[in-house]
């Protein structure tokens, strides 16, 4: 899966001199938590997100009144706050890529580009709506976590017992095990019991860790 089947194509953007008050309305109105900052050529040089604008902003504890506020941050720029230094990606990196970048770099956004121009960003909520859809979260079926020896053949051994049981795959996950010998697989399945389920896989695996039955996920 790329960035392109993800990203937000249209992100909501802001220039150098939108004033912090605006974008910060425009944040709240439009749901978003992070604006990338266009220049008059329409060239990316920034970005700046929710938490940048609310630093900036006075404490509720403040003295100034409500209109002295609204005047402050009326002055203040965006281009004065904003990160200039951007980290992007182009529009057909791997998706677990951008989120590598994201955890890494301590960040949840990437402005997606393509020829130097801004065509998308993809953010932290776009990776967790596609780790829900990885794993089945919203999908009905018999759901096990497995410990399972890390060697060649072990998935194609799981699937096929699957297929033999007559069971759909919903859904296929492998993740870092116990140590550097085992992985835990999650497989969710439909069309099958979680009895014999339970019963088929404990003959292939290590150790099947949890199961469970999720008849409505929605």
């Amino acid at each position: 899966m790329l960035v392109n089947e993800r990203m937000s194509k249209r992100p909501i953007t802001v220039t150098e001199d939108t004033p912090v008050d605006e974008a910060l309305k425009l944040m709240r109105d439009k749901k978003v938590r992070r604006l990338p900052v266009l220049d008059k050529k329409g060239e990316l040089v920034g970005i700046v997100s929710e938490k940048d604008l609310l630093y900036v902003s006075p404490s509720p504890a403040t003295s100034l009144s409500i209109f002295e506020i609204h005047y402050l941050l009326s002055q203040l720029k965006v281009g004065e706050i904003m990160t200039r230094d951007v980290i992007t990606v182009s529009e057909y990196t791997p998706l677990e890529e951008a989120a590598r970048i994201m955890d890494d770099n301590k960040i949840g956004g990437l402005p997606v580009m393509r020829d130097g121009k801004l065509v998308g960003i993809v953010t932290e909520s776009d990776l967790f709506k596609t780790f829900v859809e990885i794993l089945g979260a919203r999908d009905q079926g018999v759901r096990l976590s497995m410990l399972v020896s890390d060697q060649p053949g072990i998935l194609a051994d799981i699937t096929r017992a699957i297929a033999d049981m007559g069971g759909n795959i919903v859904s296929l996950g492998t993740f870092l095990g116990e140590d550097p010998t085992n992985r835990l697989i999650t497989v969710k399945v439909a069309d099958v019991a979680e009895d014999q389920f339970v019963a088929e896989m404990e003959h292939l695996v290590l150790k099947v860790t949890d199961a469970r039955t999720c008849a409505s996920c929605r």
